[in-house]
């Protein structure tokens, strides 16, 4: 017999899923099952959660377990912030393959990104014009232009000291 269940202990489980739908029982019942609480009623959970702001795009989500109930937060990462800042339609990703997300951004809506970035604590950086860095590279990685110009020379500019991010 393991352990007394202690009511007051706080555990943090990751699950990455897609947005508006429910993760996979058989990856989620190993990690919340030995905590007591049904796989299907978390799934369910994160689905109400993620299916408003993120619908179809690929997304972290943080259950807090405390007392046999979860709660469910989203914390986006970079390119899932990039994606959603790109305004693009949702898509079936089982029928829609290789997209690419080929749109524009403004810096500011970068910086706007960043300071989210900060605030959810993803950010590894101690600058906010490092984080800027940071979601520039993922702007590249997902093929999207920034002020119509390629994202790694806008990462020159601010090395330079061209284009100035405020402090906070």
């Amino acid at each position: 017999m393991g352990p007394k269940f202690d009511p007051t202990a706080i555990t943090y489980v990751f699950v990455r899923c897609y947005g508006g739908e429910a993760p996979a029982t058989a990856s989620l019942a190993p990690k919340i099952g030995p905590l007591g609480l049904s796989p299907k009623k978390v799934a369910d959970d994160i689905v109400k959660a993620t299916t408003k702001d993120y619908k179809g795009i690929r997304v972290t989500c943080r259950l807090t377990i405390q007392n046999r109930q979860a709660r469910v937060d989203v914390v986006p990462s970079a390119s899932s912030l990039v994606i959603k800042a790109l305004k693009e339609p949702a898509r079936d990703r089982k029928k829609v393959k290789n997209i690419k997300h080929s749109g524009n951004l403004t810096l500011q809506t970068i910086i706007e990104l960043a300071r989210t970035m900060r605030a959810h604590e993803r950010s590894r950086s101690i600058e906010l014009a490092g984080t800027v860095k940071e979601i520039l590279g993922t702007c590249q990685s997902v093929g999207c232009t920034v002020e119509k110009e390629p994202p790694h020379d806008i990462i020159e500019k601010i090395q330079e000291g061209e284009i100035e991010i405020p402090a906070e």
